[in-house]
């Protein structure tokens, strides 16, 4: 019995005030876009001014009346999300570790990220709606922020199991700053058992040839370009969740304009959801619950290196898959894409390898963390015998002022080193710690009480 179709899209505008390049216009071709009436549910990401989710959800009243930005942190979290159903409920879950603040050129930690859900209601039908944003990835070859975004996967998993409720379908609909090749994405797929809309290792989100924003650079680093805005379907129990169709629906540039609408590619899935049949005599007369056996597969999609568009190297375990002839454990299903693929691996197998590498992140992390406390506490310590020094030294004359910036200067070295080592190091071993024992929580138990996971 069809409960319902959907067209879900997410976009990453890339709104960052005084940054982002032809801001105005763009926003104002993406209010327009979205007021086609194409758009059932979107999903936004990097929406940084209050001034442009105000816009965005005044100029699509029209088509898209409900609405709710999340606020997080000094910025906002930057996520909004637009309805053409009522939006009966919200929450939003802050992840525990989310980049530095003294990066201020990243400036990830400034945005307060986390995972929001939206609970919507499609005639009588829940669904929730997850809007996410990972931390960015800024360097291929050192990236430091890894052990970060596997533990905001593993968390925002976590999240989406934890507030399923009675919901018909959750989605996923953000950007991920995950390949299918990282273990980022595999941690956030195979722990949550939601299922990846696109089947196609055509499609690439960012840093895209065609794309006006691709620099020089990126394109020679990745020549296809990226695939890291994703939408994750999941159905509820007996529910079928069908991917009819998956799209990238904005052309290459803005109408009448030579720049793209963002420097990300919106992403477009259509749904359509269905009650699964269930043998009546099963339960009885109501007195037992009906259970059903099912073969939990993962289909790995052979994909390029990161120098092609992949991952964190080779393509191991990619996104789970299906075709006409082939369901996933959560009763989701793909249809009319092509898929490549080279061999069929059980999930749980897949999700004990994903969460052992990640395991092993964080171990590493909590080693650098303990190192950096060292280094910190012996740069405090050499910059305080530095400063006693120069209390003590007569300065020469007219270099009193500089001496007494210098001094000044010391100090602010030493409180930030003291602070660094001290609180931050505490705060992010403690993100960390937290990340890593829930992951072995799950490790320890998902094989023994698979039906639970």
């Amino acid at each position: 019995m069809l409960l319902l179709e959907l067209n879900i899209l997410t976009l990453n505008i890339w709104g960052i005030p005084y940054v982002s390049s032809n801001r105005g216009p763009r926003l104002e071709a993406i209010c327009k876009e979205l007021s086609s009436g194409k758009y059932d549910i979107v999903s936004l990401q990097e929406v940084w001014a209050q001034q442009d989710s105000e816009q965005l959800q005044e100029k699509t009243s029209s088509v898209l009346p409900y609405s709710h930005y999340f606020h997080s942190g000094v910025m906002g979290a930057g996520l909004l999300v637009l309805s053409k159903y009522p939006i009966l409920g919200t929450l939003f879950h802050a992840w525990s570790v989310n980049g530095y603040f003294h990066r201020i050129q990243h400036a990830d930690w400034f945005g307060g990220k986390g995972v929001g859900l939206c609970r919507i209601l499609i005639g009588d039908q829940m669904v929730h709606l997850y809007n996410a944003h990972l931390h960015a990835e800024y360097d291929n070859d050192n990236d430091e922020y890894k052990t970060h975004r596997v533990i905001q996967a593993f968390d925002t998993a976590q999240f989406i199991e934890a507030t399923r409720g009675n919901s018909v379908l959750q989605i996923l609909a953000g950007d991920l700053n995950a390949q299918p090749q990282d273990i980022s994405y595999k941690v956030l797929l195979y722990t949550s058992k939601m299922l990846d809309s696109c089947a196609s290792d055509t499609f690439r989100t960012n840093e895209c040839d065609h794309n006006s924003y691709t620099s020089a650079r990126a394109l020679s680093r990745n020549p296809r370009g990226i695939r890291i805005d994703h939408i994750f379907v999941r159905g509820g129990d007996n529910i079928n969740a069908e991917i009819v169709d998956y799209t990238l629906p904005f052309p290459d540039r803005v109408p009448g304009q030579k720049f793209s609408f963002s420097d990300h590619e919106a992403v477009l899935a259509k749904l359509k959801l269905s009650r699964t049949p269930t043998d009546p005599g099963a339960a009885g007369d109501g007195a037992g619950v009906a259970t059903i056996d099912v073969n939990c597969e993962v289909v790995e999609e052979t994909c390029p290196s990161r120098e092609q568009g992949g991952g964190d190297g080779p393509a191991e375990a990619a996104l789970p898959t299906a075709d006409d002839s082939r369901a996933n454990c959560n009763g989701s299903s793909v249809r009319g894409q092509d898929i490549s693929c080279s061999s069929i691996q059980p999930l749980p197998a897949a999700r004990t390898a994903a969460l052992q590498e990640a395991l092993a992140l964080c171990d590493a992390s909590l080693l650098q963390l303990n190192t950096d406390r060292i280094l910190y506490y012996s740069a405090a310590t050499f910059l305080f015998v530095l400063l006693v020094l120069l209390v003590e030294f007569t300065a020469p004359g007219g270099m009193r002022t500089i001496f007494l910036l210098l001094k000044f200067i010391v100090f602010g070295v030493i409180m930030f080193c003291v602070f660094m080592a001290s609180i931050w190091n505490y705060m992010e071993r403690n993100g960390v710690l937290q990340g890593k024992k829930s992951m072995e929580v799950m490790l320890h138990h998902a094989q023994k009480y698979e039906y639970f996971y």
